[in-house]
């Protein structure tokens, strides 16, 4: 609207001023070089306006002479850029549809058109990758980490290839250097954390998670923290017990529910006479989690008590989580020992009707300590061997008898306390490696180990449980349309044996596409 104002008013103004000099005629002479010109005001302005016109048409005309070989070159440029970005369009989308022939034709079409166009050089790398020539992927990813623009993308393919090649110093270093380059990088932060973890470098974990703080949420920094500090304590135990009794104490302060911190700090804290903060912590612990590793903590607390006093500590501690299964077998371990034994059959009577292996074996060892009854304790036994399992410690479908800070698959903080088979299930696969590994495949399925009859009856307690993955078909992998630059669908390696400290175990990556 106000446009329209405006143009009126401006044609408003040019009609009065042609009106005013319409009214007010006069005469203009021109005489130059023998030549001598009469004329009007109005007929002198009309042609200075038709001479502007007249050079301008003509100015614009020469300009347009003289620029036509830049425009010309600059139209070329343009519907190059066009065609090569429609190539590069399309060359990603036939990589995300696993169409190798198509993808081929339009990566070479991109490189031929736009080969040091950043995305050209992306679609290079995954065609690579989808036609598993890593060589050639490799050499995308390097020279995109040559650039200043895609480092950081390079190098996150890098890595993936050296992980996939089983490199792993190759794969660490690719992950320093974009950690160094820019720390803000989750991956890389990432893949250096748990590298270092796996490889019991804790000081330099912990540093690591210092510098990475501000990107972590505050619960998640002070797990982790947690974790890397009772992993500490306990490789100082041995040869440096002040540090790692300082270690386990602040883990234990910050995650009162970790049990192996809870555990190690109340134990060096009872070894050192300090029986009151021992007994506090252990309690903390035992009402967020109860375990049995607690319980036996607990229970110790004084070196050389009598049963009886033993028992009498586990039951104040049974108290406070009153309607527990390892708050009754704890007081029913406890009452055995001290041949309490109306006690201990009393905190298993509520857990006789289905019985874990664990209450069944206590189950035997009451009848053979209070009776003598062979007999009953054989026909516990038996059904010691096919009931349910109790909780262990599980990690990526393996079980361990003690709790690790790491994983086989490079995890941080995996082992969990459940029964072997509750809550295993796929893994999705993830846009980047669970840096060191990202699994997309499903991951093995553990069973509980099932003890023979006679190794059942060798041992009072139930035997440490091994490993006990068993191969499951796998189901088709859920490919998704985006992979930079990782594979779209990586396939999981079985996991070797659980071991404390390992060689960093291979990245399980494969190729693109089977």
């Amino acid at each position: 609207m106000i446009r329209i104002i405006s143009f009126l008013i401006l044609i408003g103004a040019l009609a009065l001023g042609v009106a005013w000099l319409a009214d007010r005629p006069g005469e203009v002479v021109v005489t130059w070089q023998g030549w001598r010109i009469e004329t009007s005001t109005m007929v002198l302005g009309a042609a200075v306006v038709m001479a502007m016109l007249v050079l301008a048409l003509l100015f614009s005309l020469l300009r347009a002479i003289l620029r036509s070989p830049f425009l010309l070159r600059r139209h070329l440029r343009r519907r190059r850029g066009e065609r090569a970005y429609e190539a590069i369009s399309r060359g990603l989308i036939a990589v995300g549809a696993g169409d190798l022939g198509a993808a081929r034709e339009h990566a070479a079409d991109a490189k031929r058109m736009a080969p040091a166009e950043p995305l050209a050089l992306l679609l290079s790398a995954q065609h690579a990758q989808l036609a598993g020539d890593r060589d050639a992927a490799d050499g995308a990813f390097r020279a995109m980490a040559s650039r200043a623009d895609t480092k950081a993308l390079g190098l996150h393919g890098l890595f993936v290839e050296a992980r996939r090649r089983g490199d792993h110093a190759g794969a660490h270093a690719f992950a320093e250097e974009a950690a160094r380059e820019n720390p803000s990088l989750g991956w890389a932060g990432k893949a250096v954390l748990e590298f270092r973890c796996f490889t019991g470098d804790w000081a330099g974990a912990l540093a690591l998670l210092e510098g990475n703080k501000r990107t972590l949420d505050a619960e998640n920094y002070r797990r982790q923290r947690a974790v890397m500090l009772t992993a500490r304590a306990q490789a100082l135990e041995e040869t440096d017990r002040d540090n790692a009794k300082a270690c386990a104490l602040e883990a234990a302060k910050l995650a009162p529910d970790l049990v192996p911190a809870a555990a190690l700090a109340g134990r060096m804290l009872a070894e050192g006479g300090e029986l009151r903060k021992a007994a506090r912590l252990i309690n903390k612990a035992w009402q967020a989690h109860p375990h049995p590793d607690l319980a036996q903590v607990f229970s110790d607390l004084r070196f050389g008590d009598a049963a009886r006093d033993r028992l009498k500590r586990v039951e104040a501690l049974a108290k406070k989580v009153p309607d527990h299964i390892e708050s009754a077998l704890a007081l029913a371990r406890a009452a055995l020992d001290a041949q309490e034994f109306g006690k201990a059959r009393a905190a298993l009577a509520s857990y006789l009707a289905a019985p874990t292996k664990r209450v069944a074996l206590l189950m035997a060892d009451l009848e053979r300590a209070e009776r003598n009854d062979e007999g009953r304790a054989r026909e516990w036994i038996a059904r010691a061997v096919h009931a349910a399992a109790d909780p262990t410690w599980t990690a990526d479908g393996l079980v361990s008898d003690r709790w690790l800070p790491v994983s086989p698959a490079g995890r941080l903080d995996a082992f969990q306390w459940r029964v072997p088979l509750a809550g295993i299930a796929a893994p999705a696969i993830e846009s980047e490696p669970s840096a060191p590994a990202a699994l997309a495949a499903s991951a093995p399925k553990a069973e509980p180990t099932t003890p023979t009859p006679a190794a059942v009856e060798a041992e009072a307690v139930p035997p440490s449980r091994r490993r006990a993955a068993a191969d499951q078909p796998k189901p088709e992998a859920v490919i998704p349309l985006i992979h930079v630059p990782d594979d779209p669908g990586p396939e999981a390696e079985p996991i070797e044996e659980i071991e404390p400290r390992a060689e960093a175990p291979n990245g399980g990556w494969r190729k693109m596409f089977e």
